[in-house]
């Protein structure tokens, strides 16, 4: 349990020092605007039926780091999930917040399948809330089309 501790805290840390505006921001890792691998911050809250969900999404060159939170501003359950090779099924593991529920799970399994890369989800969204549940993971999908973050839908 300490080992997870101290990797969120790194993890968290390391998110601290990334400069982010309102909207997006985007930071290289050279920090002087010529490299291709750039990690972009993309922060925005939205009002579903009487629900704030607040949204944070993370891109680096290989993974998307989400975070949904319903009404406050708690970190919740963190999620792994990636393609697995070579029967491009998708493997998901809870690895903060005790036993896999099927909210943060599921849409981890389902961002994987849109995007086609890693995936790291962080979700408070409170159990048997299944439309909740629909609604947050619409607004997610929806900003990552429009973000560009998704696949092309095959033909």
């Amino acid at each position: 349990m300490a080992d997870a501790a101290l990797a969120l805290n790194q993890v968290l840390s390391s998110v601290e020092r990334l400069e982010v505006d309102e909207n997006t921001k985007q930071e290289d890792a050279n920090g002087d605007g010529s490299s291709s691998s750039s990690v972009q911050v993309t922060c925005f809250t939205d009002l579903v039926d009487d629900v704030t969900f607040h949204f944070q999404i993370i891109r680096l060159a290989n993974q998307i780091y989400a975070w949904i939170g319903c009404n406050s501003s708690k970190l919740g359950r963190l999620y792994a999930a990636a393609p697995t090779r070579p029967s491009n099924s998708v493997s998901v593991s809870s690895i903060l917040g005790g036993v896999s529920d099927n909210t943060g799970a599921g849409i981890a399994r389902r961002l994987v399948l849109k995007t086609g890369l890693n995936v790291i989800v962080a979700c408070n969204i409170p159990k048997n809330s299944p439309m909740l549940e629909a609604n947050a993971e619409k607004k997610l999908v929806e900003k990552l089309i429009s973000l560009g973050y998704t696949r092309p839908k095959s033909s």
